[in-house]
């Protein structure tokens, strides 16, 4: 007798040769067709158990398709394949219904194992919610393997209050991925609330996460409110949670058991609703060995752990990153169109990314303000991503003849202050000598910029008229 019926829903022949024999085999009974009308007249003639869709059919989208199916059969399990893998097309097959969503390809012992766990425990999944064409923005880049899990990871947790334990080295991204299970989660009418660990002062991390009263300690003149606080009915981000003292820990864990919080200096009892999702760098298993982090409260933040892997183990996704904050860059800066050179794409995909996502985001961006022309080529690149290439090599890359922007002196120290001077000139050029502009794009406070023209001999050039400085033009 089969195990269950399948309705497997494909354009491509091939995909539904492959499917009805492998889930034929694993003793399920199979009807398939390549187009969302005749799946739509099986289910509602209540055939089927389980529905195995693609997304893009000649017919009708199933993101469309998929709503009618929930609210006819609420029950029936509906698995959603794609070759748009991108994080929105799982968190749309999320939001309407979808029990799981599976990247193409796939591998068939993992839908087997998908329809399996779906069959044995049917459940209702959570009903459309909100409206998710009304997300515009895609937090999440790529097309990984690693990072469709982490879509899936997201899609499936959007909609509960578990904590959750982003882990990965700096510069991955977990920071997207905690606003991305708010952003697209139930608790998104609320306030997504973050605090770096490792960026505030041991005595006033306490304070900065539970509040105090006034005259808690030296400078509390009145009362304030802490992140718990702010963060009720929404999401509370915890970053590098392996820099708290084992004091916070203790309160942190209290805190989460019996969600009441009470402020620094006080007694009185207040009730906090807040999803917690938390982050580090760090192996907090090796840390509890060492007696710096508290088993219990490392169980109860990683009820559910998302692992980011590093870039260069990923490189498939870095022409799409760099194509990204390419575009991104041009909006920001309001500059002309630009693209990247072949010979700049192979050296960014052939590169370690020590930095991860954030070096390569800063290394566009510097690469859209050095640039000459429309395209940026190899030698618009810093030094570390172009180490050991010879500038012929380099000119050779694009076509270009041989030649350095900045004279070679064997002198470290003056071809560094060289290469600042014509980076920051050419910013300024950029930003018609608007000093504060520049500093915005440099990620250095107007001060420091100003100290720095000073250092490089520009300050004559650049000159300070009613608080803000201007290029000089007499000189």
């Amino acid at each position: 007798m089969p195990a269950g019926s399948i309705l497997v829903a494909d354009d491509d022949a091939a995909i539904r040769t492959v499917l009805n024999q492998a889930l034929s085999r694993a003793g399920y009974e199979v009807r398939s067709t390549g187009n969302a009308a005749t799946l739509w007249r099986w289910v509602s003639q209540g055939e089927g158990d389980l529905v195995i869709t693609d997304v893009v059919m000649p017919d009708e989208n199933a993101f469309d398709l998929l709503p009618r199916i929930k609210k006819l059969r609420p029950n029936l399990p509906v698995v959603v394949m794609s070759a748009q893998n991108t994080f929105m097309t799982a968190i749309r097959a999320s939001e309407r219904g979808a029990y799981e969503y599976l990247p193409k390809p796939f591998d068939l012992k993992e839908l087997i194992a998908i329809v399996g766990r779906a069959l044995s425990e049917p459940k209702a999944r959570p009903r459309e919610n909100g409206k998710p064409d009304e997300f515009d923005a895609i937090p999440l880049i790529g097309r990984s393997a690693a990072m469709q899990e982490i879509y899936r990871l997201v899609a499936r947790l959007m909609q509960t209050d578990l904590t959750v334990m982003i882990s990965g080295e700096s510069g991955t991204g977990k920071e997207l991925v905690a606003r991305a299970l708010h952003d697209y989660g139930k608790r998104r009418s609320g306030q997504f609330v973050a605090i770096n660990m490792a960026a505030i002062p041991r005595d006033l991390v306490e304070s900065e996460l539970f509040g105090h009263e006034k005259g808690a300690f030296t400078g509390a003149n009145t009362r304030s409110s802490g992140r718990f606080e702010q963060a009720e009915g929404g999401t509370l981000f915890l970053d590098e949670i392996g820099d708290m003292s084992s004091n916070v820990q203790a309160k942190l864990l209290r805190a989460l058991e019996e969600r009441r919080i009470e402020r620094l200096g006080g007694n009185e009892s207040i009730p906090v609703d807040v999803r917690i999702v938390s982050a580090t760098h760090r192996p907090l298993e090796q840390e509890i060995t060492n007696g710096n982090f508290r088993a219990d409260l490392f169980y109860r933040l990683r009820v559910v752990t998302i692992d980011i892997a590093p870039l260069r183990e990923r490189r498939e996704d870095i022409p799409m990153l760099a194509d990204t904050f390419l575009r991104l860059a041009v909006e920001r800066y309001e500059l002309p169109q630009r693209s990247l050179s072949q010979g700049a794409l192979k050296r960014l995909v052939e590169y370690n990314w020590p930095g991860n996502v954030r070096e390569l985001k800063n290394t566009i961006d510097r690469a859209v303000i050095m640039a000459e022309g429309e395209e940026i080529s190899v030698r618009d690149l810093p030094d570390e991503i172009t180490a050991g290439i010879p500038t012929s090599a380099k000119a050779q890359d694009e076509g270009e003849s041989d030649g350095v922007r900045v004279p070679f002196t064997a002198d470290f120290r003056e071809d560094r202050r060289e290469f600042e001077r014509r980076y920051i000139t050419r910013c300024l050029e950029h930003t018609q000598g608007n000093v504060t502009r520049a500093a915005e794009i440099l990620d250095m406070h107007r001060q420091s910029l100003q100290h720095k023209l000073r250092q490089l001999g520009l300050g004559r050039r650049y000159v300070s008229v009613g608080g803000e400085t201007q290029e000089n033009h007499d000189n």
